[in-house]
């Protein structure tokens, strides 16, 4: 058996009787640096820092022992921790966790905020604009004590300067710590000597959360957009999710790769565009919503080496040669592919690879309506053919 204590910022007192009984029994003890330390002499066993990299040591660590081991971590080693990664490795048969109070409930608890409203975002491995959000609260596990400055520059740059920030350092704690102020305050004046063991609050303002696909004007483009209603039902036919990798070829202003980073837990993905310009253009967007979007260069070349995705949308280059077929090669098992076309071109390109595999095909056309004099009049979008298709 794996035992996993999790273990605060206030050591040995904060823990529960049966965390000490596990931790005075122990023969040998896993974990960080700082987390070992905080044990005190009533723990007698031989302390072993975790190895680095950690996941590839810790079948050869853990996995033979015929007795138990006992694992240190954090807080609550179920919320993003050192418990999650055990359970999925060995099964959760193999592992028991005594958990303790965690650093986001302990943030939730100083600042007030209720904890089934507040997101849980962990950049300790991620970079800090996967935490950048248009509303709402979140209780942001940092990296260290750069990620304080770094999410508010990330905010002020995102026309967010008015989100409201608190560090919350060594929560629990003998040297427990709050520091207060907005992005666009910390971005021109960082508050100095932050610790190295903090969660960021933040409040994101302006609000403007919307669950609905986004508007338009919220993507900087060049008129190479999905426009709002064909998002939404671009996104219906993708169906993300959680955790699935898309492809979104031709993307243009990466506008479909990012509703689906949005639509669902842990969703990414890989836009590959050939215009310099728009790449830089799609990495911005994705910074301002967020999401974890990668930017490569023009399809077919640069789909060669990316990872193999779940679900792929093409939304441009349906007549360049290799691009359809190199997609439909990489396309997983039943993986879904999505394509728009608009040009007469692309729409027989569809039409025949409907023909020859099957799947949906679909046109869509939508009008809205404008001012003819002073009545009003319908103006048409161009129409857009979808075919969907099912590995």
């Amino acid at each position: 058996m794996i035992v996993v204590v999790g273990i605060g910022a206030d050591g040995m007192a904060g823990l529960g009787e049966s965390a000490r009984t596990e931790l005075r029994r122990a023969t040998v003890v896993y974990g960080g640096p700082r987390q070992l330390a905080l044990l005190d002499d009533t723990v007698t066993a031989d302390r072993r820092p975790w190895p680095s990299p950690l996941r590839p040591a810790l079948t050869g660590l853990l996995g033979d022992s015929d007795t138990d081991v006992h694992v240190l971590g954090s807080g609550d080693p179920m919320l993003h921790g050192i418990g999650t990664t055990l359970t999925s490795m060995f099964g959760a048969e193999r592992v028991r966790v005594i958990p303790t109070v965690s650093s986001v409930t302990l943030a939730c608890a100083r600042l007030g905020w209720p904890a089934h409203d507040t997101e849980v975002i962990r950049v300790t491995a991620a970079a800090p604009v996967t935490a950048v959000r248009r509303g709402g609260r979140a209780i942001v596990l940092s990296r260290d004590e750069s990620t304080p400055v770094a999410l508010a520059r990330l905010l002020t740059g995102a026309g967010r300067g008015a989100s409201e920030l608190s560090v919350l350092e060594n929560l629990g704690g003998p040297a427990e710590r709050r520091i207060d102020g907005t992005a666009a305050q910390w971005a021109s004046d960082p508050p100095a000597e932050i610790a190295a063991l903090n969660v960021v609050a933040v409040r994101y303002l302006p609000d403007q959360r919307a669950s609905t696909i986004a508007p338009d004007d919220a993507f900087d483009h060049d008129g190479q957009l999905t426009k709002q209603m064909m998002r939404a039902v671009t996104l219906a036919a993708l169906a993300p999710r959680p955790g699935e990798l898309l492809w979104d070829v031709g993307a243009g202003s990466g506008s479909i790769g990012i509703e689906w980073c949005r639509a669902g837990s842990g969703c990414r993905a890989v836009a590959f565009e050939r215009d310099p310009v728009r790449s830089a253009r799609i990495g911005a967007n994705a910074a301002g919503f967020g999401v974890d979007v990668t930017v490569r260069g023009a399809a077919p070349e640069a789909l060669t080496d990316a990872p193999d995705p779940d679900v792929i949308f093409i939304g441009g280059g349906l007549t360049v040669r290799g691009v359809l077929e190199h997609c439909l090669q990489r396309l997983r098992p039943g993986g879904r592919l999505v394509a728009n076309a608009v040009t007469a071109e692309s729409e027989v390109v569809l039409v025949q690879q409907h023909s020859l595999h099957g799947g949906v095909l679909r046109r869509f056309q939508h009008y809205t309506g404008e001012p003819v004099g002073s009545f009003t009049g319908w103006r048409p979008a161009l129409p857009v053919t979808q075919w969907a298709v099912t590995r």
